[in-house]
């Protein structure tokens, strides 16, 4: 097998994702000792452990004035909604942005548009269907509001799902980040809602798949399209 070949298989591992692969092998060693057929359905788990915490490098646009998916997976909801209060972002309706994350996605998240971190703020929660609209009310959560460049501030909002159990955030109050960068983590399938700046022009359809770092979710700077 070429090397070209090998990498599309075989992806980086984020460190998150060390213990469980290791406690996973673990119990397949052990599966293989008292039966042979469970130890190949644990390997199967072991194999599929692995390739949630892929931590594939993406290829951010080169292209100012976007916003790009803060996750891979589908746009599960669109419209106006006021954003946590814990953010600081107004009262207001933004424009909101969901992407919903299977168990089959890869789950490291990632900046929407380069700016300064205004806030970070977690909410314990309930564990709702991540794709229900109240989930976003209801759920765990954490969120970060951005400052941006031109002063305009927008929010990102880790949601935790119906087997999620666990949000991860890296990012502290002040820190400076890249479009695309890595800020957090959610264990087992969970979603993204992105609060839109003002002025911001969506560029995604419920139902489209989005690639994290990649997928432009809205123009920052267009006229909308007729």
């Amino acid at each position: 097998m070429s090397v070209s070949m090998l990498s599309t298989f075989v992806k980086p591992m984020h460190p998150e994702g060390r213990r469980f692969v290791a406690i996973a092998a673990g119990i397949t060693l052990l599966a293989f000792l008292l039966w042979a057929p469970l130890g190949w359905v644990c390997a199967g788990l072991t194999i599929w452990v692995y390739y949630f915490f892929r931590d594939p490098e993406r290829v951010v646009p080169d292209r100012p004035g976007i916003m790009v998916s803060p996750a891979d997976g589908i746009v599960s909801l669109m419209g106006r909604a006021v954003p946590p209060a814990e953010l600081g972002l107004g009262e207001a309706p933004m424009m909101r942005i969901c992407v919903f994350m299977s168990v089959f996605n890869c789950h490291v998240n990632r900046l929407p548009a380069a700016g300064r971190v205004t806030a970070v703020a977690y909410r314990p929660g309930k564990f709702l269907n991540a794709s229900l609209d109240k989930a976003s009310e209801d759920n765990e959560r954490n969120g970060l509001a951005v400052e941006m460049a031109d002063g305009r501030r927008y929010g990102v909002v880790q949601i935790a799902g119906l087997v999620a159990r666990r949000i991860l955030c890296w990012t502290a109050q002040g820190d400076r980040l890249a479009t695309g960068a890595r800020f957090g983590l959610i264990r087992f399938g969970s979603r993204l809602d992105v609060y839109l700046p003002e002025g911001a022009v969506p560029r995604v359809a419920i139902g489209q798949t989005m690639v994290a770092g990649e997928t432009v979710i809205a123009d920052l700077v267009a006229e909308p399209r007729p």
